[in-house]
């Protein structure tokens, strides 16, 4: 304890200019629950905040962004800190670059915002795991966001390394961070331990201190608040536009009898998934209820001002299984790539009446520029380049190990085993138990049979001699993020049968994608099987690769752009070793990847890096990528039947549909 005392003494002691160490112990942020206010400095004080997640935008533009949510009248923002972002291995921890968050709220700090901090450890957010790291998963029978004694204890870890970092920016200390929320929508989450949230209310004032004000956040019902409210840690409620807003608040007032009414999430817009239609929220609906919150003298978060994208793999999935896509625009104010909208200007309108409105211009929308098409060319099956994308050879087993077993916590991995017998007749290959997490892509000596699917497509038919290879590439497509299924193992979780014979044996293969593309794949060369199967609509997974150069004598450049994918169907995308992201426009909504400045250079040409999953146009077509201007993330498609409703993130269903 003497330890840690000293060590949060010497942060102090080296605050970064702004921080304001030496007034700090003039500044006070607390509660009245008397007259029913947050008091600062003494004072009644009452935020009108919105949502921003540094993990979804790019460092480069952290301010740019915080300077636009200041000028729409903002007193604060709210932001997430995922735990995986920062802990990808156990006690490996970065927070260099975009993971930079002291970088992050020393720039709110400056720019005039105050911060309220959602520190987790899980935070739902529509990302991977809901910010919980896979890793966990190891200890196969761990109770995740529960009193479990191995979970504890991995919390306890990361929480000793990050809210040591967090306590120099609490208001109190000269800093802007105002709250700190304790786990989320624990209320929504089936084990309902009170003794956990006892445990993180502890372990939180033991690193921040006795002032900081901690607080929950969790749907406006009397069934949620049941078990996501604790005495000493204030209890919020999210609500959407459009409803009964006194009737939300009384809500809170089942747990709060006295304080601020505050709705830490006030929806702007919603999430998307994957075949569905891209979500949005007339401004007018938003508009009326942020009045009325406000006309309440209520304290609000906007979720999300801006939403971002998911870059990688960082992306959550709702339960039936369905992934969230790489933009998550969420129909904010500030689009995806930060532009000023209807929706930005209605809402200053709105927090003008109760909010003085920054003098000066808003930051303009960055302008975008279409750079054209790039001729791509084939690099080679991933089958071909295996030896490259694993190195270290495969991992033989005689049943498949799933993801986490391997250590292989996002990405693919192919698991290889040969045919038992002849089947000379199409034989069903299926996975019994759903046990495909979550897509495969299934080759027999290199030619394309199908795809298996979770929750979608748990068989097809194959072909091949005894002896043959069978090739199973999984795709992990993110991870449950919100309700009890977020234990989620990724890879084959259960086994494969090919007519009655369970199949065994197995080499698998952990691919180091994103490794290899970053110093640079090679070409094999050579054609491809595509015959037998169905060659019309699957090809085998493979590699294309393309290089464009930034246009000299325009000022500017470069400048964001979207890319698109005429002719391709699924897959992932790389620009000089960046992971953009996920590409699916055969099934969309998304049709575009954003495609901030910050990674484009004009001193070299750009390397482009193409993992296509299923069906190129190449030989087709013309074989290219092509950058514009505009962006597309709301296709008209043919959408699944079971079309979720807006603000509600899990359809109950029979557990064991998974």
């Amino acid at each position: 304890m003497l330890r840690f005392l000293l060590r949060a003494a010497g942060l102090v002691a080296l605050l970064p200019v702004g921080l304001g160490a030496a007034t700090a112990s003039q500044r006070s942020f607390g509660i009245n629950y008397d007259k029913n206010y947050f008091l600062k400095d003494g004072k009644p004080f009452r935020y009108v905040s919105g949502s921003i997640h540094y993990s979804r935008v790019p460092r480069y533009y952290w301010k740019d962004r915080l300077l636009k949510m200041k000028m729409a009248g903002l007193d604060a923002i709210q932001t997430y800190v995922p735990w995986n972002y920062h802990e990808f291995k156990p006690g490996v921890y970065n927070f260099s670059g975009d993971r930079d968050i002291e970088y992050f709220l020393q720039l709110a700090n400056e720019i005039g915002l105050l911060v309220i901090l959602r520190a987790g450890p899980y935070i739902c957010a529509e990302w991977d795991m809901g910010g919980l790291p896979a890793w966990l998963l190891e200890k196969e029978s761990i109770v995740l966001r529960s009193s479990d004694l191995d979970y504890l204890s991995a919390v306890e870890r990361w929480m000793g390394v990050l809210l040591p970092k967090m306590k120099p920016y609490l208001y109190q200390n000269g800093g802007p961070v105002i709250m700190v929320q304790v786990e989320n929508e624990y209320g929504s989450y089936f084990a309902c331990d009170y003794d956990y949230l006892r445990y993180l209310q502890k372990l939180f004032h033991h690193h921040l201190g006795d002032e900081v004000v901690l607080f929950t956040t969790d749907g406006a019902s009397k069934h949620y608040l049941r078990c996501g409210a604790l005495q000493g840690l204030y209890a919020t409620v999210d609500f959407a536009p459009g409803g009964n807003v006194t009737a939300a608040f009384l809500t809170q007032r089942g747990s709060e009898p006295r304080g601020p009414l505050v709705n830490s999430e006030f929806y702007t817009g919603w999430l998307d998934h994957w075949g569905h239609p891209h979500s949005v929220v007339p401004t007018n609906t938003i508009a009326k209820t942020l009045d009325e919150i406000l006309a309440r003298g209520a304290n609000v978060n906007m979720y999300m001002f801006i939403g971002g994208t998911n870059f990688a793999y960082w992306n959550g999935a709702n339960m039936p299984y369905a992934a969230q896509p790489t933009s998550y625009d969420y129909d904010a104010p500030l689009s995806e790539a930060g532009d000023l909208t209807d929706k930005y200007f209605a809402l200053r309108e709105v927090i003008g009446r109760y909010n003085h409105l920054p003098e000066g211009p808003i930051p303009p929308t960055t302008p975008k520029y279409a750079y054209g098409r790039v001729t791509m060319e084939k690099l080679g099956t991933v089958a071909e380049l295996l030896d490259d994308l694993s190195p270290s050879g495969p991992i033989r087993s005689t049943y498949p190990l799933t993801f986490v077993q391997l250590q292989q916590y996002f990405g693919f991995v192919l698991y290889r085993t040969t045919f038992p017998k002849n089947c000379s007749e199409p034989t069903p290959l299926f996975s019994p138990l759903n046990g495909v997490h979550d897509r495969a892509y299934v080759s027999v000596d290199g030619v394309p049979q199908g795809v298996l699917e979770r929750g979608k497509s748990n068989m097809i038919n194959i072909t091949g001699k005894a002896g043959a290879n069978l090739d199973v590439l999984v795709e992990n497509m993110g991870r449950v993020n919100y309700g009890r299924y977020n234990n989620d193992f990724k890879g084959l979780v259960s086994n494969l049968s090919l007519g009655q014979v369970t199949l065994i044996d197995w080499e698998i293969y952990p691919l180091d994608i994103d490794g290899v593309v970053g110093h640079g794949l090679n070409s094999k060369g050579g054609e491809s099987k595509t015959s037998g199967g169905n060659p019309s609509r699957y090809a085998a997974p493979a590699f294309y690769t393309g290089r464009f150069s930034i246009p000299s004598g325009i000022p500017d450049l470069p400048q964001d752009t979207y890319i698109k994918f005429p002719g391709w169907t699924k897959g992932q995308i790389w620009i000089n070793g960046f992971n953009l992201g996920r590409y699916w426009p055969v099934r969309g909504p998304q049709v575009t990847l954003f495609v901030p400045s910050n990674i484009l250079v004009s001193s070299s040409p750009n390397n482009i890096t193409v993992l296509e999953l299923e069906q190129s146009p190449c030989g087709i077509q013309k074989c290219a990528i092509e950058f514009v201007d505009k962006p597309d993330i709301n296709a008209t498609l043919q959408y699944e039947s079971n079309t979720r409703k807006l603000f509600t993130k899990d359809l109950w269903l029979d557990p064991l549909i998974i």
